[in-house]
């Protein structure tokens, strides 16, 4: 696995606010494609995962997998947003009983946006968004074609125009990295973020 973090595992860097980087589950640390697989029951569990009447996939331990192809859509951001939206409201997030779930759910929105936007500009545009929720981690995942390696712009420029994608990914983020997929050209880019208490 390749990440494109500049920090160690675990270690999200100088955090001014106070903010400190949370290890998920053993679940969650896999790589990417690996947590998706396994949620969707392509990996070994104890018991099968089953369909809701939404078409997600739940798994015995209640984490719930959306895939969402975006390979030759139109409109990909607005289209990954919304797409995202529904998934919070069918998993309890939205409408928020208060400003803290508000500020998450907005949170996974804008990662979503941002991700999605750096395939587009990046990479060809993305192929599939996957998110997996479970009571504490959410997990966003973009699969592209593209070749590049995204990175925060260092150092980062608050004034300037463009380029703050990746900045605000691992500002928001409890983790993100780069899987690269073995004998194929492409990535999936992921990001996973903290539950609303």
């Amino acid at each position: 696995m390749s990440t494109t973090r500049p920090y160690p595992p675990g270690d999200r860097g100088h955090e001014p606010s106070g903010a400190s980087g949370v290890s998920a589950s053993s679940e969650e640390d896999a790589p990417a494609g690996a947590a998706m697989a396994s949620a969707t029951g392509a990996a070994a569990s104890s018991a099968p995962p089953s369909r809701t009447d939404s078409g997600a996939v739940e798994t015995p331990r209640g984490r719930q997998v959306r895939r969402l192809g975006l390979e030759g859509a139109s409109g990909v951001v607005p289209l990954a947003r919304d797409f995202t939206r529904q998934a919070l409201y069918d998993w309890g997030w939205l409408p928020a009983a208060g400003a803290d779930q508000r500020a998450a759910a907005e949170d996974v929105l804008l990662v979503v946006s941002e991700l999605v936007t750096n395939a587009c500009l990046h990479a060809e545009g993305p192929d599939e968004l996957a998110l997996a929720c479970d009571n504490k981690v959410i997990r966003l995942e973009v699969t592209d074609r593209g070749t590049g390696q995204p990175a925060p712009r260092t150092p980062h420029r608050a004034g300037r125009p463009g380029g703050h994608g990746m900045f605000i990914v691992q500002r928001l983020c409890l983790d993100w990295g780069v899987v690269r997929a073995q004998g194929r050209p492409g990535k999936t880019v992921w990001a996973e973020l903290g539950a609303p208490a």
